[in-house]
């Protein structure tokens, strides 16, 4: 049993470095034709077809939701459905992008000559730049000669790495030529913790009534009730125009404890420069803002340009939101 184990794990250890590999041949290989590509798709005004037969399919699929989630419009087209009456949802404005390792998968053909009938661009993903794949495309992205893992080095391994790879290279350039924003992304992604945290600040900090404000001149027997009353452990202070000029928190009671601290004002005890945020700023750096720098807090107040206070967020609201 020992030494099954072994085995196994020089084998999938094997795999690892020979699919590490592959990529690192992949990155060494990338030319200008990478470039021309990637303006190829920027100019698309339709939606970028991502197809593949077997499993250059299944990584097309791949490629075509890494567009879509990047701000790149995209589907996948199975080119057998192609065949059979899918060609009508690749129309004038789209351009293609076909995965096969060999460049002769048969199944290919119509969508091949559909691009060349309507004159939409063919981008091409092989290993072999004299295939028939590669002759019919505008541009050709060709893998490097690097044999698959495994002992029989015949199923489709290292071969897929690199097409899903080289697809993920294609998504990622055109996100950073479009300036494409983490709060874009999020409109993407609403769900799940990747969701709450591109959530911005605005959509889950508390507003109105719910909001701990005072005037300085508050003593601080109130003020602690006003704490209490609220539940946020804080208290913004707040000018005449509603600007808020600091905040009183647990550990501004702390120092401040006397014999006297009743009789004080919120703004004798408070905190002048607190740390605040705006309600544009992602949630995830209400976290950071909160929790990565010392002292760590749980609540933050929410300003507006003129620094009126807006709301409060507090770390239960991003627990609540799946970010912290």
């Amino acid at each position: 049993m020992a030494k099954r184990a072994r085995d196994c794990l020089i084998v999938g250890r094997d795999v690892l470095v020979a699919e590490a590999g592959a990529l690192s041949a992949l990155a060494g290989a990338l030319d200008t034709r990478f470039a021309e590509a990637v303006d190829l798709v920027a100019k698309v005004t339709g939606r970028v077809v991502v197809t593949g037969m077997g499993k250059s399919g299944h990584v097309a699929r791949k490629i075509a939701a890494t567009f879509a989630s990047t701000g790149t419009p995209s589907m996948f087209v199975h080119p057998a459905e192609a065949s059979h009456g899918d060609l009508g949802m690749i129309v004038p404005g789209d351009a293609v992008i076909a995965l096969s390792n060999s460049g002769e998968a048969t199944e290919l053909a119509d969508i091949v000559a559909h691009t060349s009938r309507f004159d939409l661009p063919l981008v091409a993903i092989t290993s072999r730049a004299e295939s028939t794949l590669a002759r019919a495309a505008d541009i050709i992205l060709v893998l490097p000669p690097v044999p698959e893992a495994g002992p029989i080095g015949l199923a489709p391994t290292t071969s897929t790495t690199m097409q899903m790879a080289l697809g993920d290279a294609l998504a990622i350039a055109l996100l950073a030529r479009r300036g494409f924003t983490p709060a874009e992304f999020g409109i993407f992604h609403p769900g799940g913790k990747l969701g709450g945290r591109l959530k911005r600040v605005g959509q889950l900090m508390h507003t109105g009534p719910a909001v701990p404000l005072a005037s300085p001149d508050l003593t601080m027997d109130r003020a602690i009730v006003k704490i209490t009353e609220k539940h946020f452990g804080c208290l913004g202070v707040v000018d005449a125009s509603g600007r808020l000029i600091g905040v009183v928190t647990d550990g501004d009671l702390r120092r401040a404890m006397g014999p006297d601290i009743l009789t004080l004002t919120v703004h004798e005890v408070m905190t002048h420069a607190p740390r605040v945020i705006g309600p544009d700023a992602l949630a995830e750096q209400a976290l950071h803002d909160m929790t990565g720098i010392e002292p760590k807090i749980m609540s933050l107040f929410v300003l507006g340009d003129d620094r009126r206070v807006l709301g409060i967020i507090h770390m239960h609201d991003l627990l609540r939101a799946g970010i912290a």
